[in-house]
């Protein structure tokens, strides 16, 4: 783990100690909040990527259905990932997202993202958030600007 990352309750459970590992390996990079929430990378390749996400308790607002900044950090990390899919030794950042909501999100959760268009140095990207029954629940478009990170 990084010396600077932080240090939370998952990384020190028996049941899984190997999880920040599969996590950094399959992300690419070390992403807190998006560790913290438990997401894991289903695949990723050529402009497409997989989340699953199984909301905890915490994670819910109080009509007992996933917070819509669950949602969003979801979205905004599954097309993350299919804009880096192209170059994954490249970072991205948000530059914006637009987010409609349709249906309650409930239990696990899959988002899928695509990378509609991609320039030298921004990406064009839209997710789906989908329920265990496949209901469309959320879906989103955003831009991300490729950068390089700092060693």
């Amino acid at each position: 783990m990084p010396k600077d990352a932080p240090k939370l309750v998952e990384d020190s459970n028996p049941k899984d100690p190997g999880r920040y590992e599969r996590f950094v390996k399959s992300f690419g990079a070390y992403i807190p909040f998006a560790y913290h929430l438990g997401f894991e990378l289903e695949s990723i390749q050529e402009g497409q990527a997989t989340l699953l996400y199984c909301p905890q308790e915490e994670h819910l607002n109080s009509l007992s259905m996933t917070h819509g900044g669950a949602l969003m950090t979801l979205m905004d990390v599954t097309m993350a990932s299919a804009a880096r899919s192209v170059e994954p030794t490249q970072r991205v950042v948000t530059i914006e997202m637009k987010t409609s909501f349709f249906n309650p999100a409930q239990g696990a959760l899959k988002a899928k993202g695509e990378l509609l268009h991609r320039t030298r140095q921004m990406a064009f990207v839209q997710a789906n958030v989908y329920d265990s029954a496949g209901v469309l629940c959320a879906q989103s478009s955003g831009t991300f600007r490729y950068v390089t990170p700092k060693v």
